[in-house]
């Protein structure tokens, strides 16, 4: 059989495709919510319990979507969960009040939470280790694709059709890539298009390849892991801005900034294009530092969350701006910032985790991450009318700085066998 050149970046391809099918769909309720609070009579409290049931149900299933990957393999794992969340989305259209639409969108996070830890084990197998951040920021690429495409797509849909359709409709697109991935995904040991030059040089750059000999280390001292928590809390400070980008914008500049439905359709897309832009972004600055600054493999990855996490000041001015176009050109400096933020905390995980843990790993730090989006929504949801949206806003700017700190001090307070790993990956990659 011919092999293709490039094969890995096609694999990363497809997993980005997979991210924007899983992100559009989840991105709906958000750009919905001025019409469905009307069309359903949800207060904003309300509407954070809906935001909530979908928040609970991706936090518990994480970890669980993370094992369960591990477990069954990528292909048949990744192919499943989307043909679920598929199903899930679509039955938002039978929504009758905010009970019923959370009660759906609690099925849709127990199945959308295996985006992140499928992309991440793909990655973890797929790569060498000096391209693995560029990898994730085009995987990551996705969740603000399809969080982009949101707001003009699922406007129009619903504007021409109704608010069902548009659920039925951006549900519906997870059944054609399940077909795609079950179709042409393998693994690097199984692929027959893969060639031996490019098999070698994935093998060769990893300091940490797969090995299907190799027994997996239990959870709880994966869990108990200084390198875990250094994944696991800076995710826990970042995921309340992200959440509230996906979650609440377009809310918030129907309430807050009365703009219009379509004059929304036409804005609120802008921070998810940035946030693309800064995830490749961060891609590529950790093998730019690597190669031209001569820092370390982990220290370029923290380097970029140290920038972004400054740059997550931005957002925490938006109460303080009086123009609407201003706030989304502040919501434009945070999205760039969370996802330059976002791909190298992601890429952490493939760094110092073993493959065939990976997914477990990613899927626990994602529960964590979670945990802190469920939190801070549920305290938007609270004091939004009350107190605005400013100080809240205020707050999340806040978040990042404190995990790029506490990552900061578990990076340096390494074991000496982590130590003796890194040492290990720079002779590997020093050598190429």
């Amino acid at each position: 059989m011919k092999t293709i050149k490039g094969l890995r970046w096609w694999i990363i391809a497809l997993v980005c495709l997979g991210t924007i099918t899983n992100y559009l769909a989840r991105n709906s309720l958000g750009v919905l919510a001025p019409q469905l609070k009307t069309e359903l009579g949800m207060s904003t409290e309300q509407y954070s319990y809906v935001v909530g049931a979908f928040q609970v149900g991706y936090t518990i299933m994480q970890p669980v979507c993370g094992f369960i990957i591990d477990l069954i393999g990528l292909r048949i794992g990744f192919a499943l969960f989307a043909v679920l969340w598929s199903v899930a989305g679509c039955l938002h259209a039978g929504s009758v009040g905010w009970f019923s639409l959370a009660s759906f969108r609690g099925l849709m996070g127990l199945t959308e939470a295996a985006a992140i830890p499928a992309g991440m084990k793909a990655v973890a197998e797929w790569f060498p280790d000096k391209e693995k951040s560029i990898a994730v920021g085009y995987f990551n690429a996705g969740t603000s694709l399809g969080a982009l495409l949101a707001p003009p797509l699922v406007i129009f849909i619903s504007l021409r059709f109704g608010w069902q359709t548009a659920f039925a409709a951006t549900g519906a697109l997870g059944f054609v890539w399940a077909a795609l991935w079950y179709s042409f995904y393998r693994s690097p040991r199984e692929h027959a298009r893969l060639s031996s030059t490019e098999r070698d040089k994935i093998q060769t750059g990893q300091a940490r390849p797969v090995n299907a000999s190799r027994s997996k280390r239990p959870v709880r001292e994966v869990m108990t892991s200084r390198r875990f928590w250094a994944i696991a809390l800076p995710r826990f400070f970042a995921e309340p801005a992200w959440q509230t980008f996906s979650f609440w914008i377009p809310l918030y500049l129907s309430s807050a900034r009365h703009m219009e439905l379509k004059e929304i359709a036409m804005y609120a897309w802008l921070p998810f294009l940035a946030a693309d832009l800064g995830g490749l972004a961060g891609g590529y600055l950790s093998p730019f530092l690597m190669k031209h600054f001569r820092v370390p493999l982990l220290w370029s990855r923290v380097s970029g969350v140290v920038l972004g996490a400054i740059m997550m000041i931005g957002p925490a001015c938006i109460g303080l701006v009086a123009s609407p176009y201003e706030a989304i050109a502040l919501f434009c400096i945070g999205g760039f910032a969370h996802q330059m933020i976002s791909t190298l905390v992601n890429t952490l995980s493939a760094d110092v985790f073993d493959p065939e843990e990976v997914g477990t790993a990613s899927g626990f730090a994602g529960m964590a991450a979670w945990i802190g989006g469920l939190s801070f929504s549920l305290i938007v949801g609270a004091l939004a009318d009350t107190v605005g949206y400013g100080p809240l806003f205020g707050m999340m700017g806040t978040f990042d700085l404190i995990g790029a700190a506490l990552l900061i001090w578990l990076i340096r307070g390494q074991s000496q066998q982590d130590r003796a790993t890194q040492l290990v990956k720079q002779k590997v990659l020093a050598s190429q």
